[in-house]
This record gives structure tokens, sequence and C-alpha cells, in this order.
């Protein structure tokens, strides 16, 4: 057997995301590049890594204890590297954390002065929806995720970061059609609501809202990023129930408002969770240890303009 250290990783990540495409483009490599050089690690077996039924790639049982040694190997790899630093008295690593697509508004100010005093970590920040954060964190395949409702059935460590708050937007000249102080059935009436994806933490915060205040949704549109909803709110399209931390620098250009409804802004917490019990890393115990120290001083610096907003 020839494989090589890349060769290992290529198909590692192909276990994980099951898919050529999503795994070039993690890796920042070409599909064909990610094609030929999984078809030579599989050359070198006599038995399939992976299949494929219709369209969907599958990894088979054999493919499974194979992405497990590779794993096991580059993290020995890894380690190797990071050890050899850590001599030379540095703080060395990776440092893997997923986040709803919200948080990037978020955990970046968080992570900021400790990789500044820490050059040598390595960081893999994954920005997705709520469902996929918690299947990375569930299969231990990130440090750390960001979310603002907890997971059902997992067990996790939490540390509170920031207070998420969510208000109703609309564009200005949707804002002028409606009361001072509209009463949501006629914000529904004059205009359609636009939801986050399934999936998407924004929109079970908001279903949960509706579905509390018996709300009618006559009409509605569904969008499948954060920048997507503001951008169909500034074009007019409809209004939402949006998180503050996303939309500042819409609201201090004008281009969206805040429309004040009862019971609003909706309020939880931004959380950085981890699976109860994990052994961490040393850069995932530092970063643990820095959060507890700093937390204070980053919402003072970072978010002082959040508390304007109540």
């Amino acid at each position: 057997m020839n494989y090589t250290l890349h060769q290992l990783q290529i198909f590692l990540k192909v276990s994980q995301v099951k898919s050529i495409t999503k795994a070039a483009e993690e890796l920042h490599l070409t599909q064909p590049a990610v094609s030929i050089q999984l078809r030579n690690f599989q050359d070198q077996f006599d038995i399939p890594l992976t299949e494929v039924v219709g369209r969907k790639l599958f990894i088979t049982d054999f493919g499974k204890e194979i992405a497990r040694a590779a794993e096991n190997i580059l993290n020995e790899v890894y380690a190797i590297n990071y050890k050899s630093e850590a001599y030379q008295g540095q703080l060395a690593g990776r440092l893997k954390i997923s986040t709803v697509s919200t948080g990037k508004y978020v955990m970046p100010y968080f992570l900021a002065d400790f990789l500044q005093h820490n050059p040598e970590i390595e960081l893999e920040l994954d920005v997705t929806n709520k469902a996929k954060v918690i299947e990375s964190l569930e299969s231990n395949l990130v440090d750390f995720s960001l979310v603002s409702i907890l997971p059902k059935n997992l067990a996790v460590s939490r540390i509170e970061l920031l207070q998420n708050k969510l208000f109703w937007v609309s564009s200005p000249e949707v804002k002028a059609k409606l009361k001072a102080s509209a009463k949501v059935a006629s914000i529904l009436e004059s205009t359609p609501l636009i939801y986050r994806e399934t999936g998407s933490g924004t929109r079970q915060i908001m279903e949960r809202y509706i579905t509390t205040k018996r709300l009618t949704i006559r009409r509605k549109l569904e969008l499948t990023s954060n920048e997507a909803v503001k951008q169909a709110i500034i074009a007019g399209l409809g209004s939402s129930i949006m998180p503050l931390i996303g939309i500042r620098n819409e609201l201090n250009n004008g281009q969206l408002q805040i429309i004040p409804v009862k019971g609003l802004p909706i309020k939880s917490q931004w959380q950085l969770i981890s699976l109860k019990g994990k052994k961490f890393s040393p850069v995932a115990q530092a970063f643990i240890s820095f959060i507890h120290r700093e937390k204070s001083r980053i919402i003072k610096e970072r978010f002082s303009w959040y508390e304007e907003y109540t």
C-alpha cells in the first residue's frame, strides 16, 4: 500500500459529508482533484470503500472502518506537529467550532483576541443551520457549537455568551403604512411574513411565538439565509422577526426599521455548548478558560450598542 496523508484527509472528509462536491468545497479543492485522489485511494483496496445508489454516495462498512483508521492516523500526525510547537512554548492545535448562521455575527468577536495571542492554533469554523450544527456536535466532529436554542435529548455543557434579541422588522415603506403602535394582525394583513428555512433556530423561535399568540399567517415566503431575508425585507417583499445581532448596519443606515409589537423582543441566550463529559484538547480547554476570563470585557467592548435596544 502506498496511500498518502492527503488521500487519507480527502477520504475522511468524503466519509463525513457523504459528498464529493461538498468535500471539495470544504477542502478548498476542485471536484476532479478530489475524485482522482479518491479513486487512487480506492485502487489500493480490493473491497469497495464507497457505493453510489441512485445519485447518493454511501460509505460501505469497510469504508467506515478505514475512515476511523484515517482519522486516528491524521490525529496522530497533528499531535506530532502540535507537540513540537508545544515544546517551543507555544499553544498549538486545532479548535473546531460550528455555529448557526446568525452566530457568525457573534462568534468571531469571542475568537479574535484568543487567536491573536495564540497564532499557532488552527481554527475550523463551520457556519450552517441549527440542525447541522447539532449533528456535528452529536457526531463529536467539533469541540463547541454556538446556538440560541439548546438541543433536546442531548446532554451538553454550556457557557452563556450574549443575550439574543429578536424584533419584528420591515422596510421603512412598509412601516409607514402601519400605525405607530401596530397590532400583529394588521402587520400580517399588510405584508407577507418571511420565514427562514426548516431547521433554522430563528425559525423555531418565530414559530413558537406564532403558536403561543395563535396568529393566523395568510401569506408567507421562505428563504434560506439571514442575508436573503434581510434583502427581501429591504426590497419590500415582506416583514419578519429577526435577530438584532445581524441587522445593526441596516438599522443604522435606515434600510430596516423595527416595528414596535407588544411582547417583543423575544429573548433567548447565545450559548457555547459542548458534549457533556467531553475530554478537551489543551487548545479547547484554553479557549474555555479564555471565555470565562474575558467574556464580560468582550461584551462591553464589542456589544455595547446592543443594550440600546430593549
